[in-house]
């Protein structure tokens, strides 16, 4: 009978030493690589005074009914309108007139309802919301207050603050000639806009808006979405005609 000698064994044991070094070492490297890029992947962005980086252009789901569920977006629900309100709404009939089918500014609720994409361009003292839909931005300062008696405006008097990493963004002072999304929820000059925008990961903000409006709506409500960032995207040119015939006519509704 053949017999090896116990002096290979050890040659035996280091040859299949290192044949197997090299794998592990290989295992543990791809699993550290798999676990840095998923880190990577759910770190939060920060700027350099360590906040979220809310910078970016931003893909949003395009929200028409703010009450609906949809993808990437949570519904309000039945709104608990006032009787005024109610009255209002059922009155509402987008076929015979759509402000912005005039090109007036769409407000600060249905622009951020447009499914076009917004840019937003952050520093420690203020936030700048660039909608590419009719080219309108609105700039918002961090860590003040509201000014005493604001005039009303379109997109409202707003004002920011940070809750941990949330950026809070508080807006009054709206005037009465907008609707809150396009089938024509209502509001009054009353409302009161909260919103609160979320860097999630590395690559999405979860956003929330809370509407107030005693004279339209019986308690707050809100509706909570997901906005994607599109590093690949640009803001681009936006064109409203006004007078445009075809709209003032009946021709397209």
């Amino acid at each position: 009978m053949t017999r090896i000698s116990s002096s290979f064994v050890p040659v035996a044991l280091l040859a299949a030493a290192l044949v197997s070094a090299p794998r592990a070492a290989m295992a543990q490297g791809g699993a550290s690589a798999k676990t840095e890029a998923k880190a990577e992947a759910t770190a939060i962005p920060r700027t350099p005074d360590g906040k979220p980086d809310l910078r970016g252009v931003w893909q949003r789901p395009y929200v028409p009914d703010m009450t609906r569920n949809a993808r990437d977006q949570v519904g309000a629900g039945a709104l608990p309108f006032t009787e005024e309100g109610a009255a209002i709404f059922k009155a509402y009939d987008p076929a015979k007139f759509d402000y912005t089918g005039r090109c007036l500014p769409q407000g600060l609720t249905r622009s951020m309802n447009s499914p076009f994409p917004m840019e937003i361009f952050q520093s420690p003292g203020k936030v700048a919301f660039l909608y590419e839909a009719w080219n309108v931005f609105h700039i918002v300062p961090i860590g003040r207050e509201h000014p005493k008696n604001p005039d009303d405006t379109w997109m409202g008097n707003s004002v920011a603050r940070w809750e941990g990493d949330t950026l809070v963004v508080d807006t009054i002072k709206f005037n009465d000639k907008t609707n809150l999304d396009t089938v024509g929820h209502p509001h009054s000059d009353q409302m009161h806009v909260v919103e609160r925008f979320t860097r999630t990961d590395a690559t999405h903000i979860g956003y929330e808006v809370t509407v107030e409006d005693p004279k339209i709506f019986t308690r707050p409500w809100k509706n909570t979405r997901v906005f994607t960032l599109r590093p690949d995207w640009e803001i681009m040119e936006y064109s409203c005609e006004e007078n445009n015939k075809d709209f003032n006519e009946g021709h397209i509704k």
